[in-house]
C-alpha cells in the first residue's frame, strides 16, 4: 500500500481510506460482525484512514469503529469525523448545526463513543449558513490546541469558503465527491486546494455503486437513501447504466472489473487525491485494495475521458432538497 502526505502538512496516510457510513444503514441494512471484520481487514491491509460521521446510525458507527479500535493500536489509525447533521430518533434530518458550542458538544459525544483521547481529523459535514465558517473552525482550532483534534478538515464546500477557513487554520483536506461521474470539483475547487496545500479525501468513487459494474436496475431500495437520489431514478438511471456498460471493454482488456477501474481512474487525477471507499464487506475491500495496484497509462486515460466526459452523469449528485445546502454547488463556489 502507498503511503502520501494528505495536504501540505497533514498526516500520512495510505492511498486508500475506509469509508464506513454504509456499516450503519445508510444503503440498508448491514452485518455488525461483517462490518468488524472488514474494518480489521482494512488495518492489516494498511489501510489507516477511518471515515465516519457521529451522524452515521445516530452514534451507531463511532460505537461500531470503537470497537474496532480494540484490535488495533491507536497510533496506526488516522480517524476522521464530520459532524453537524441533526436528526431525531426516528432518522429524520432536523438541519445542521455548527456553533462553536455545539462543535464542542459534538466533539466531547464523539470521543466518549470511540473511546479515544483524540480525534486525527475532526470537520463539519456542510457548512452552516447561520454560522461564520471562521467561528466553527476556530472552535476547532481551540480543540487543536487542547490536544483532542490533530488537524482540521472540511467537507463539501467552495472555493471562497475554502479560503476564509484557511485563514483561520490551516486546513489538512476537503472531502468532497470525485468520481468519473462526479467531476464537479475539477473547474475551481481543485486548483484553489491545490493552490492552498489542502489534500482531497475523495467519497462516492464508486457513484454510490453505479460505477460498482453490478448494479441492478431493478434492484429494490427499500430503507435505502438512494431511493430519491437523482442518478438512480427512471430514465437517469438507465442513461448512467449505459455510460457503465461503455467501460466493460477496458476492464476487460485490463483484467480488472469495472470498479477497479473506476478507483484507479480518480488515484491517477493526483498524489494529493486519496479515494475513501465505502465498503462493507469484505469482498467489496479487496476489490479496491487490488484497484490500488492498477496503474492506468496515459492512452488509457484519454480513452475513460472520452467515453465519460465531464458532465455526462444524467442527474444531480443529491436530490434538489440537499443540493441547495451544497456549499461547493453555489455559485460563489
Amino acid at each position: 500500500m502507498n503511503h502520501l502526505n494528505l495536504g501540505r502538512a497533514g498526516p500520512r496516510i495510505a492511498a486508500l481510506g475506509l469509508g464506513c457510513m454504509g456499516m450503519s444503514g445508510m444503503y440498508g441494512a448491514a452485518s455488525r460482525d461483517e462490518s468488524l471484520a472488514t474494518l480489521r481487514a482494512a488495518f492489516d491491509a494498511g489501510i489507516n484512514l477511518i471515515d465516519t460521521g457521529d451522524f452515521y446510525g445516530m452514534g451507531h458507527n463511532e460505537l461500531l469503529i470503537g470497537e474496532a479500535l480494540r484490535l488495533a493500536r491507536r497510533e496506526d489509525v488516522t480517524l476522521s469525523v464530520k459532524f453537524g447533521a441533526l436528526r431525531d430518533s426516528a432518522g429524520r434530518w432536523l438541519g445542521f448545526d455548527a456553533r462553536p458550542a455545539a462543535v464542542k458538544t459534538f466533539l466531547a459525544y464523539s470521543l466518549q463513543r470511540l473511546g479515544v483521547d483524540y480525534i486525527d481529523i475532526y470537520r463539519p459535514a456542510r457548512l452552516d449558513p447561520q454560522v461564520p465558517v471562521e467561528d466553527t473552525i476556530g472552535a476547532i482550532a481551540d480543540a487543536v490546541k487542547a490536544g483532542t483534534v490533530r488537524y482540521i478538515g472540511l467537507s463539501e464546500v467552495g472555493v471562497r469558503t475554502l479560503r476564509r477557513a484557511a485563514a483561520v487554520h490551516p486546513v489538512t483536506d476537503l472531502q468532497i465527491e470525485y468520481s468519473l461521474l462526479s467531476r464537479g470539483i475539477e473547474a475551481g475547487i481543485l486548483p484553489a486546494c491545490r493552490e492552498l496545500g489542502i489534500g482531497i479525501t475523495a467519497y462516492g468513487v464508486l457513484s454510490r455503486g453505479l460505477l460498482s459494474g453490478r448494479w441492478d436496475s431493478h434492484a429494490a431500495l427499500a430503507n435505502d437513501w438512494r431511493a430519491g437520489a437523482p442518478r438512480f431514478q427512471g430514465e437517469n438511471l438507465q442513461r448512467n447504466l449505459n455510460i457503465v456498460e461503455t467501460l466493460r471493454p477496458l476492464a476487460a482488456a485490463r483484467g480488472a472489473s469495472v470498479a477497479q477501474l473506476a478507483i484507479a481512474w480518480v488515484i491517477a487525477q493526483g498524489h494529493d487525491i486519496v479515494p475513501v471507499i465505502g465498503a462493507r464487506r469484505r469482498n467489496q475491500l479487496a476489490e479496491a485494495l487490488t484497484a490500488a495496484n492498477l496503474v492506468l497509462t496515459r492512452d488509457e486515460l484519454e480513452t475513460l475521458g472520452n467515453l465519460v466526459p465531464a458532465g455526462a452523469a444524467a442527474g444531480d449528485r443529491y436530490a434538489p432538497a440537499q443540493m441547495v445546502h451544497l456549499d461547493s454547488e453555489q455559485r460563489h463556489g
